[in-house]
């Protein structure tokens, strides 16, 4: 699952995992991501989560996902602007991120950041 307010992002994302062999779910907002959550009757593999988003951002998405028993264990990969050693430490270190990935990143560091989750 991909999650971002930005379809530019989304469609690049899904287009370079599509590639790679994925099926990508798309949202363009936290609250439709929570609501495709809800309502999936397959959960995603992983998801990749834009923090700045409006309304709902990445970290409330985040903490809806972590406190949901469905949910909990779906590993959780920030796909961000953030791009600080600050935004990173508090990304996987505070709040607890499996993953942080700072736009703009390149194909293979994107593959291989989602490979790396998927495949434990």
């Amino acid at each position: 699952m991909i999650v971002d307010d930005e379809p530019d992002n989304v469609h690049l994302v899904a287009t370079v995992l599509e590639n790679e062999g994925y099926e990508i779910i798309s949202a363009y907002s936290g609250r439709s991501a929570l609501d495709m959550l809800e309502s999936e009757d397959a959960l995603p593999d992983l998801i990749l989560l834009d923090i700045m988003m409006p309304e709902l951002d990445g970290w409330g998405v985040y903490r809806s996902i972590r406190g949901n028993k469905e949910t909990k264990d779906i590993p959780v990969v920030m796909l961000t602007a953030k791009s600080q050693s600050i935004d990173k430490m508090i990304g996987l270190h505070v709040i607890g991120a499996d993953g942080y990935i700072t736009k703009p990143f390149g194909y293979r560091e994107l593959v291989d950041g989602v490979k790396k989750h998927l495949d434990g």
